[in-house]
């Protein structure tokens, strides 16, 4: 008999499923990464140690949600990032745009995932009316390029 100790985690499971909802319903799936050294993202946009992500189809490209990482191609500032994130930093997926979702606990102390039972993941449904603010421009005007 499997113990829960070596049972995989859920975390995976959870993420792809709501990221197909939110997919299906037409809304915007955003995931909020606690950033330490194992997370691959670029750093200027990380705020208080977190980052906001837009896993979007529109957003990236070759995105694949595995059970040990996130990891997709994105553009920053115009700029094409590869990121990459282990699952255990995620600490929600939601809609953009009314913010249902969940909300993983994710540890300081170590960067292994924290266990969570179904009573505590139930409890974990974040619902927020704004969505992430995205990062302010240098010149604090709008930059579009006109291509003919």
């Amino acid at each position: 008999m499997i113990s829960a100790t070596e049972l995989p985690s859920t975390r995976p499971y959870l993420i792809r499923a709501l990221y197909e909802w939110c997919s299906e319903n037409g809304f915007t799936p955003y995931v909020a990464v606690k950033v330490d050294n194992s997370v691959q993202v670029p750093r200027e946009y990380v705020q208080g140690g977190e980052i906001v992500l837009n896993v979007s189809m529109d957003a990236t490209s070759s995105l694949k949600l595995g059970n040990e990482f996130i990891e997709f191609k994105a553009r920053f500032g115009g700029k094409p990032r590869d990121i990459m994130v282990p699952i255990h930093r995620v600490m929600a997926i939601y809609a953009r745009e009314n913010g249902q979702g969940m909300a993983f606990p994710v540890s300081d102390e170590d960067s292994k995932p924290i266990p969570v039972n179904a009573l505590a993941a139930a409890k974990s449904i974040e619902q927020t009316d704004e969505p992430p603010q995205p990062p302010p421009t240098a010149s604090g005007r709008p930059a579009l390029k006109r291509i003919k």
